[in-house]
């Protein structure tokens, strides 16, 4: 499960890809329970499960949560990024659960590789990331067993982690952080409910999962930073002066207002969860 917010992965630098890693890593650990309820979820979706496939496996945390949840099924994560899999290798070797988990490098706008028939398809925060998902969509129904399941995982918005008031700045940052994001068109994060009936899916089934978490405020402060660093990146002018001052303050870790000093941190967000049948 690359979440929340990694998947098919382009043209990443080695910093990136290292950076987007752990931030996956830390997700799963911080939010162990709530991806083990929309595991759960899945269970109840799908029965006698042989085959499983995880598209845009990330580091894994949709892989291993799913080899967990189904013990007699075997798992194929693919990803674009050879980097990612070979974490997810070794992790999968720590874990002794190579028999059960192979991995497969595609990028998968470009080619659809051999996968026979699937039982489970999953993908988590991964559709979104394809150039024609309608074609993805075909290609995923022609690769299910009869009676196979697709699950789509997708976050209904990026996580904030901060309070209203920060005691600097003006109150309300981080959501004005999130706003200009939205409107650059950074990570967006779709409805797919109308696209899989017009790709000829049925019995969509729908449910939305929230989190709010505030163990670990280390772990925390970690994840929040690694989060605003992104869209600090991405965001580059497009915050007005002050927030940006207050960004960079938060990010600094010489600066007294820096994330790792506070202890009020909150992660909270939801995810969107799918289940559908090909008619």
């Amino acid at each position: 499960m690359s979440t929340p917010h990694g998947h098919q992965h382009h043209g990443h630098t080695h910093g990136d890809w290292s950076a987007m890693a752990e931030l996956l890593d830390l997700d799963a650990l911080l939010l162990e329970a709530h991806f083990r309820n929309i595991f759960d979820w899945t269970k109840s979706q799908s029965t006698d499960l042989r085959t499983i496939v995880d598209l845009g496996a990330g580091t894994g945390t949709g892989t291993f949560g799913l080899a967990r949840m189904f013990p007699s099924a075997t798992v194929a994560a693919v990803d674009q990024s050879e980097s990612m899999l070979e974490l997810l290798r070794e992790k999968a070797e720590r874990r002794q659960l190579s028999r059960r988990v192979s991995t497969i490098r595609a990028d998968l706008d470009e080619q659809w590789p051999e996968l026979g028939e699937v039982d489970l398809m999953w993908a988590a925060t991964s559709m979104h990331h394809f150039n024609h998902p309608a074609e993805i969509f075909a290609k995923i129904r022609n690769s299910l067993s009869p009676g196979g399941v697709l699950v789509i995982v997708e976050m209904e918005e990026l996580p904030r982690y901060l309070p209203v008031d920060l005691g600097f700045g003006t109150p309300g940052f981080e959501e004005r952080c999130h706003l200009a994001t939205d409107r650059q068109g950074f990570n967006p994060h779709p409805d797919w409910t109308a696209e899989l009936d017009t790709a000829g899916y049925t019995a969509v089934t729908h449910h939305k999962f929230g989190y709010c978490q505030s163990n670990d405020q280390k772990l925390l402060a970690r994840a929040a930073k690694l989060s605003l660093a992104r869209l600090r990146e991405h965001l580059a002018d497009g915050l007005p002066t002050e927030d940006t001052s207050t960004l960079d303050q938060l990010l600094d870790p010489d600066s007294g207002r820096a994330l790792e000093h506070r202890n009020d941190l909150v992660m909270r967000g939801s995810h969107n969860v799918w289940a559908a049948r090909p008619r």
